[in-house]
């Protein structure tokens, strides 16, 4: 990513400073440029009378602009009742031609914008303002039917294809979709309700998913009620996700908060997710198919992250892990009230591997698991899969973790002739619930028999260090303070620029 210095201002120009010829050849850009677009508006933030804006805002982006438009510009109406899927289209039709020439932003001014599908473009950047809400059209209609992902083979919910996401792109540099916390809405109720009643035959769209791109940036903004995951970047690399506030109801299966699939250079940060499935969902494609396609989530860096998810986990590393994760750190980590802190879901016929797996410092508040581990988990997506492609799951570090108020510490069951090795578990101190005291706030359903001890371990291998209570025999006992690298990743490094836009 370019990380140089480039604060825009998008304050006029003064041409006193320079001479005649000068002068008359900047015109004459900006004339050619006009053309060229045929819009309707003046294409340049340097262009527009200033005095009809009420404030500059400044904003976090891996690039500033120097076109700026505003939806309304393009026909857009914020009544909450209109649609605006035209206006969304042809903003970013036009806007891409000045791709070349500085990027361009498109301003979602204050309002409610109902719309339904729609793509980005490169060199591009959408902003939503602090009092805009993108609302997602709840019409099927309004969602084109795409093929499944490549690395998956069928939809996820259905063996046919799938929803177009709300948000989407392909192939794309240099993308941003940011704000000053405006808010995305994907109205998921009635296809929660349609998913329930199994009246879907396609696989519910997603809220943002962007695929084969590089150079990508979500930040600074809520994103709600989505019909199933919130954002999912896929096949992507140098991928930035900062600052997001994630809301979906604890009972909603597939709200997943961020699903990183099949991506390389990532980093998460400061974020808030409240959610019915995993708030982080670390994947990389769905057996034969994510084997064959072989492309990795790899180097993948969290930080400050908070997650309220009942039925599900903090970060969930799978299922759909048959192209391999590798290289994930995570640190400054808070889980209440949610199923699991770190799980890793995978089972025969997946393939594939998780390894150099980094956690740390890491709290957890009324949990019933810390730690849990699956080999038999998930279905396939066809009858294609091969029953003797077994995951590698190895070199997986927690490290310095406090939990209080957690029904069972670790729940770890490899594969059988394919045991989950290299596992290494430290200074971690885990408060056991009382069970007299919660007998009436439990919220979790179903207690499974033989699953009372603070720790059940299967087919797994490993050594832990100053671990309370005492972790299973599995789990060698032996002073060690688990592997954190001490390296930092490319994209760890990544600075945004300041950049300028009014409104």
């Amino acid at each position: 990513m370019n990380a140089m210095s480039n604060t825009t201002s998008y304050t006029k120009p003064h041409y006193f400073s320079i001479d005649l010829i000068s002068f008359f050849l900047q015109i004459m850009e900006k004339l050619l440029t006009f053309i060229l677009l045929g819009l309707v508006f003046v294409s340049t933030a340097e262009s527009r009378d200033h005095k009809s804006f009420k404030e500059q805002i400044p904003y976090s982006a891996i690039n500033c602009r120097k076109h700026i438009a505003y939806l309304t510009d393009f026909g857009g109406k914020g009544d909450g009742v209109t649609s605006n899927s035209a206006a969304f289209k042809a903003a970013v039709a036009n806007l891409s031609k000045v791709a070349s020439d500085g990027g361009a932003l498109l301003v979602v001014p204050p309002g409610k914008w109902l719309t339904g599908s729609f793509g980005l473009a490169s060199h591009f950047t959408l902003y939503i303002h602090q009092k805009a809400v993108i609302l997602a059209s709840q019409e099927e209609s309004d969602y084109p039917l795409i093929d499944p992902l490549p690395s998956y083979g069928s939809g996820r919910e259905a063996p046919g294809k799938r929803f177009s996401s709300l948000i989407v792109g392909t192939n794309l540099t240099d993308v941003v979709v940011t704000g000053g916390n405006g808010t995305i809405d994907g109205q998921g109720e009635i296809w929660w309700k349609k998913f329930k009643a199994k009246k879907l035959k396609h696989t519910r769209p997603y809220l943002i998913e962007i695929l084969h791109s590089t150079h990508l940036q979500i930040s600074d903004l809520t994103l709600t009620n989505s019909p199933s995951w919130h954002i999912h970047p896929t096949y992507c690399s140098n991928v930035i996700l900062e600052r997001l506030t994630i809301l979906a109801p604890v009972d909603v299966p597939n709200t997943d908060g961020i699903n990183p699939d099949s991506c390389t250079d990532t980093r998460i940060r400061d974020s808030y997710v409240v959610s019915g499935d995993d708030c982080i969902a670390v994947k990389s494609g769905w057996d034969h198919h994510g084997i064959n396609y072989a492309k990795p989530t790899q180097r993948l860096s969290i930080r400050g992250f908070t997650c309220i998810s009942p039925k599900s986990a903090l970060i969930a590393l799978g299922s759909e892990m048959s192209g391999g994760i590798r290289d994930v750190r995570a640190e400054g980590l808070r889980a209440l009230n949610s199923e699991s802190g770190i799980r890793i879901k995978t089972g025969v016929g997946r393939g594939g591997y998780v390894k150099d797996i980094y956690v740390r410092d890491a709290e957890m508040y009324t949990m019933k698991y810390v730690f849990w581990m699956n080999g038999d988990y998930g279905g396939h997506p066809d009858t294609g899969f091969d029953p003797k492609a077994l995951p590698e799951i190895t070199n997986i570090n927690y490290r310095d973790m406090v939990a209080k108020n957690v029904k069972i510490v670790g729940a770890l069951s490899g594969i059988k002739g394919d045991a989950f090795t290299n596992i290494c578990i430290s200074n971690v101190t885990v408060a056991l619930e009382n069970k007299e005291k919660n007998k009436e706030k439990r919220f979790f359903i179903g207690e499974e028999k033989g699953k009372k001890l603070p720790w059940n371990c299967t087919d797994v291998g490993g050594v832990s260090s100053k671990v309370t209570p005492k972790a299973c025999p599995e789990l060698v006992e032996k002073e060690v303070d688990c592997a954190f690298p001490t390296d930092t990743l490319a994209i760890d490094k990544v600075k945004l620029n300041q950049c300028f836009v009014n409104v």
